[in-house]
């Protein structure tokens, strides 16, 4: 057998930076100018849900449509429910028309606070007052109403009406 040793030599090591592949700046600057893009949507996206919610006028006809839909004189069938469907309807419109906490109050809290309605003219507090009243009457009687469903809803419908021409002045 041949005992020739073979000669073993050490090979300069490869340097890391040529087992890294040359990108170079160009993701850095993608991805700062996609970064810049969405900061600039984000900041118009909260400007525009700004102003749309600012607008008082626009959230007082938003209200206004949905209360319309809600006083349909021929969804109630008795006139204890239709009194507590135009009540809830009329104080869900108070709330969002005019900010005003009369969904979460008692007919007496309503009624008793001063500043209740203040954006709106005497008389308009005055003819609200008496149409809450008649309907926690309704509500609250100890017997059910003789009225008719349909002319209570009705009569809620022009107390809407009264209410939303009180912005505008």
């Amino acid at each position: 057998m041949k005992e020739t040793a073979e000669r073993l030599e050490l090979m300069e090591p490869v340097s890391p930076e040529a087992l890294v592949p040359a990108i170079g700046l160009w993701p850095w600057f993608v991805a700062g100018g996609a970064l810049i893009l969405l900061a600039t949507a984000v900041v118009f996206l909260v400007i525009a849900l700004r102003k749309q919610t600012r607008d008082p006028n626009a959230l007082r006809h938003a209200a206004y449509q949905d209360a319309i839909g809600g006083l349909d004189p021929n969804s109630a069938t008795d006139p204890r429910d239709a009194a507590i469907r135009s009540s809830l309807v009329l104080r869900r419109y108070l709330s969002v028309a005019a900010a005003d906490p009369a969904l979460f109050e008692t007919h007496e809290e309503f009624v008793s606070r001063h500043d209740a309605l203040a954006a709106m003219k005497p008389e308009v507090r005055e003819t609200t007052s008496q149409g809450f009243t008649r309907l926690a009457a309704m509500k609250y009687g100890p017997e059910s109403p003789s009225a008719d469903p349909s002319e209570i809803m009705r009569e809620a419908r022009q107390l809407l009406d009264t209410l939303h021409r009180g912005f505008a002045a």
